[in-house]
């Protein structure tokens, strides 16, 4: 391998020199790639030099340093000039809780016919903490979303209708039209104000409702890439109400509509800024039972919004039902019969009130005029809502349960009962009617002229005579009566002057006067003429129709006064009962029976033989009472009749007030009649 000669291969032979141990400097030699490992010496640099190239060390040293420094610029733009926007998309690969919506309780009437039903209802808001973060970024969605919108829009009637319905909404901040300026600032202004992370920036921020389903599905895909729109189905409620079927179920029922600012503070957490809720009536009251419980879904979305998986999910809990005591045909049977004697008689304003004297349930409730309940659902424009502000007779007032009224006569079995209970006078007492009464240059007259003669207690009540309830109730001569003091204990104790309880919003007190109160509110003395005027329901008393069919069932069930109320059961999704809502005695045994009687037996007469004798043509017994009430010197009185039937074992109180009917005996009768006639004729069916 090295030559052919021998010597050739002897490394320690070598040509010219002979070896020196040490100074290899001029030697010769024929070691090859072994000689570097055994000689050293004097020339161990130049060896080195030729083993161990240094240029090509600086080559990899420079590449290093390089590459050193790329790495250094690049995490240093990284971190300093990218690392906001890195930050956001890390912030936005998150796990987001989406809220799920419960069904909405159904409301039932007594026969478990459904009174509304729940419908979809797609809404269009923001949220704050999923936009960008940068002003122009935000107004650049915004903008984008105002044309999305205007071209999903335009080309559907019903959705233009909807959109100018809600654009010229009362509540501004509810509904928008984005490429309307104003709102545009509006929006923005209340986004500016939303600091990033904080717990408002989190809360959605509402923009539109009441897409329908093509709209909906057209919007949602447009904005898939627009971090912080988001589109929710929600339920909105739709209600068997109509202009013409059943429009005074809307004061009872009441309608649901989109929160707002000072209903979440009272409402709590549970809520956001585009949920429902109930507004009014039944809807209001019963807002615990019928909402339900949201479930939660728990998902992983990237920074536009967009989820990427479930990681987990709690089904929500549907809304309990309710099941209503009011009947609803009997409800527009009585519609019909006090429209058209409304109309007869050229009046427009009226409440009637039937419940059970048994058990206070309320059979029906009626408020006239009224409103279609629906429109709020959707939406109410500016127009309508001015509309009905506007009225002067006041369709959204609920005035069988809101109104304070003059009593009348129908307060007079409270100052009977009262009369005979302090034992200021007897069944056998009788007085002599005149025609009135004169105290010094005052005069009270009776509404019949030249009085009704010698009277007794149940004569008093059923011909409603007034110089018996002066001499009872005032006082007169020689004659002691119970006195103002007295009367106001009384009247306090069948409920006059304070809520009933019944389970609706803004029921009102009413009002019982007395001496203390004249002083402090117009600085004047009580006199004998305000207890006469006490006395017969007149003067400054108030009462609601509620409380009028209340005490009335006093008398009906024998001495009882009972809670009102309009829910008999409320029931959980599936309709199984949950709770029964039982009968809430309020007072009772603070009457003798004896007394309760006589002043039910007068009752009775008023039908026999008194004011209200046309409803003796009818085939069960009937007891009542009317009431003619002034409110005003060049006003029309108001009529009332309250009633119940049959005598010996109630099954219904009625009470109807015709606001200017003028006479208790003459259209708040006939009206009760025909209701009477209907309820028993269903009945024996």
């Amino acid at each position: 391998m090295f030559g052919k000669n021998k010597k050739d291969f002897d490394p320690f032979v070598v040509k010219e020199k002979k070896f020196k141990f040490g100074n290899l400097k001029d030697s010769f030699y024929h070691l090859g790639w072994m000689e570097d490992s055994f000689l050293f010496g004097e020339n161990n640099n130049e060896t080195l030099k030729k083993t161990f190239d240094f240029d090509k060390v600086k080559h990899v040293f420079s590449f290093l340093v390089i590459f050193f420094l790329v790495l250094v610029f690049r995490l240093f733009w990284l971190q300093i000039f990218k690392g906001d926007e890195y930050r956001a998309l890390a912030e936005g690969n998150r796990v987001k809780t989406i809220s799920i919506e419960p069904k909405r309780g159904v409301i039932y009437d007594s026969n478990r016919i459904p009174l509304v039903k729940n419908e979809a209802n797609f809404v269009l808001y923001l949220v704050p903490s999923d936009m960008p973060k940068g002003e122009l970024e935000r107004d650049e969605i915004l903008r984008k979303l105002a044309f999305i919108i205007d071209d999903e829009i335009s080309n559907d009637s019903r959705q233009v209708e909807n959109y100018n319905r809600n654009k010229s909404s009362e509540n501004y901040s509810s509904f928008v039209f984005l490429k309307d300026s104003s709102y545009f600032y509006f929006v923005k202004d209340k986004l500016d104000k939303i600091k990033i992370g904080s717990l408002e920036s989190f809360r959605p921020l509402f923009i539109m409702d009441n897409l329908d389903y093509e709209s909906a599905i057209a919007i949602s895909l447009k904005t898939e890439k627009m971090p912080g729109v988001s589109l929710s189905v929600k339920m909105k409620r739709s209600y068997v109400i109509s202009d013409e079927f059943l429009p005074s179920l809307s004061h009872v029922i009441g309608y649901t509509g989109k929160i707002s600012e000072r209903d979440l503070d009272i409402f709590g957490e549970e809520y956001s800024l585009i949920d429902y809720i109930g507004k009014t009536g039944l809807e209001y009251f019963y807002e615990n039972e019928l909402k339900g419980q949201k479930g939660k879904k728990y998902v992983e979305v990237d920074a536009l919004g967009r989820e990427k998986k479930i990681i987990n999910e709690v089904p929500p809990i549907d809304g309990s039902n309710l099941v209503l005591s009011l009947d609803s045909k009997l409800q527009l049977k009585i519609e019909e019969i006090l429209k058209d004697h409304l109309k007869k008689n050229n009046l427009s304003r009226a409440s009637v009130v039937a419940l059970n004297p048994q058990n206070g349930e309320i059979l029906s409730l009626v408020s006239w005029p009224t409103y279609n309940n629906n429109i709020f659902s959707g939406g109410v424009s500016q127009a309508d809502y001015s509309r009905l502000l506007n009225n002067p007779n006041r369709p959204l007032f609920n005035r069988a349960v809101s109104g304070n009224f003059p009593s009348g006569s129908t307060l007079k079995p409270i100052i009977a009962v009262a009369a005979l209970e302090e034992k200021v006078i007897k069944e056998s007492t009788y007085i002599n009617s005149s025609g009135g009464i004169r105290v010094s240059q005052w005069y009270f007259p009776d509404w019949k002229a030249g009085g009704h003669g010698l009277t007794n207690v149940k004569k008093a009540l059923a011909e409603s005579v007034n110089t018996f309830f002066y001499y009872i109730g005032g006082g007169y001569e020689n004659f002691v009566g119970l006195g103002i003091d007295r009367i106001v204990k009384y009247l306090n104790s069948f409920g006059l002057g304070s809520q009933s309880g019944l389970d609706l919003p803004q029921e009102a007190k009413g009002f019982v006067p007395t001496p203390e109160w004249k002083e402090e509110s117009r600085d004047e003395v009580w006199y004998i003429g305000n207890t006469y005027h006490v006395s017969i329901g007149q003067g400054d008393i108030l009462v609601t129709p509620l409380q009028v069919a209340n005490f009335t069932a006093f008398f009906a069930n024998g001495g009882k006064l009972y809670r009102p109320h309009l829910v008999r059961e409320v029931l959980d999704g599936d309709n199984q009962l949950i709770r029964e809502i039982k009968a809430e005695t309020i007072k009772d045994d603070f009457i003798d029976p004896k007394n309760i009687e006589i002043v039910k037996e007068g009752m009775r007469q008023t039908v026999i033989s008194g004011s209200a004798q046309r409803l003796n043509l009818l085939p069960y017994e009937i007891s009542g009472k009317t009431g003619t009430a002034q409110w005003g010197t060049n006003k029309t009185p108001h009529a009332w009749f309250t009633s119940f039937a049959p005598y010996d074992e109630p099954e219904i109180v009625l009470t109807i007030l015709l606001e200017e009917g003028e006479e208790g005996s003459g259209p708040p009768v006939t009206i009760a009649g025909e209701i009477l006639e209907y309820y028993f004729s269903e009945k024996n069916k």
